[in-house]
């Protein structure tokens, strides 16, 4: 049986919408089993108000925390119920209760209120799993993408970016396409500088950061490319020149796979002792309540879990 938590995340957004959908309306093997954590009251309640009937092996863990569903409402009460479900979640896996996490989405703005003062999941469950070394990757729509930083502002990116968290990215890259069953993948790196700096024309961040950490990858066995421009490197992933591909920053990588795979893309954090997928959207406040967001994409952040969970964790 491979048990499944899923943290229901902002109860004010699509998050358990996304959630009780993909369970309820997708046919699932007998031996998987969900354990739903966040208020219970109010996701029962969303349940009711969808019209969903679970199917059997769907349990419930509460939070705790006394809050009421108003869709589209910042509440920092409820992004302190999201933080204790992700809390709930991440002890069910590191003492082997739970075999793989799914989160669904927060609102950051919400939990700055609440005084958590995180950047987002992948670091929180980081710190709250010991991870030193840790990433996102972001699959769908043909691609994967690695991100070498996460959420930076743009103008600090080029000194936010060493040769070491280039070379973590290159190598939990590689890590992660072996856990999905491709020996010697392919990795496209890409540039930072537009045309990957022209030998140094128009940047140098390929010459002094990114080309030294491709040498130091490949010297440990990975199969990587040259800093290959950013306005090519996609097509030619979706080509099937790469298997993977790093970017340097958050809308590098993501504003292509967002264009192809919108409604269907994951994230992954890679580097975690558990295995951690959610899907890649937000809590999308403007339409929650209103029964019109998609569970595609957690339905099939929960079939990668499934997958992932039945597979040694090279991480752990």
């Amino acid at each position: 049986m491979k048990r499944i938590g899923i943290s229901i995340g902002d109860i004010n957004g699509i998050g358990p919408e996304v959630a009780l959908k993909a369970v309820a309306e997708s046919k699932w093997s007998d031996n998987v089993e969900f354990m739903l954590h966040g208020p219970v009251t109010e996701m029962k309640r969303q349940m009711r108000a969808l019209k969903l009937e679970m199917p059997e092996h769907v349990y419930y863990r509460d939070v705790g925390i006394d809050v009421a569903w108003n869709p589209g409402k910042i509440d920092a009460d409820v992004s302190r119920a999201a933080d204790l479900a992700i809390r709930q979640v991440v002890a069910g896996c590191m003492s082997g209760s739970l075999d793989a996490m799914v989160t669904a989405p927060i609102c950051k703005e919400g939990f700055h209120k609440a005084g958590i003062d995180v950047p987002g999941h992948t670091e929180l469950l980081a710190e709250l799993t010991g991870a030193e070394t840790f990433g996102m990757m972001l699959i769908g729509g043909g691609l994967r993408v690695m991100l070498a930083t996460r959420h930076v502002p743009l103008s600090e990116v080029p000194k936010s970016l060493t040769q070491q968290n280039i070379c973590e990215a290159i190598e939990l890259t590689g890590q992660a396409l072996k856990l999905f069953g491709l020996e010697d993948g392919k990795i496209g790196v890409c540039g930072l500088n537009p045309h990957a700096g022209d030998g140094g024309v128009i940047g140098n961040e390929e010459i002094e950061l990114i080309n030294p950490a491709i040498i130091a990858s490949r010297e440990k066995g990975f199969n990587v490319s040259d800093a290959v421009p950013a306005d090519t490197i996609f097509y030619e992933a979706l080509r099937g020149d790469y298997d993977a591909v790093v970017a340097m920053y958050h809308d590098q990588g993501l504003a292509p796979l967002k264009m192809i795979g919108f409604d269907e893309g994951i994230n992954v954090t890679l580097g975690l002792p558990i295995i951690r997928t959610s899907p890649d959207h937000g809590t999308a406040f403007d339409i929650a309540g209103k029964n019109e967001a998609s569970p595609r994409s957690m339905k099939n952040a929960i079939d990668l879990a499934v997958e992932m969970a039945a597979k040694p964790n090279p991480w752990k």
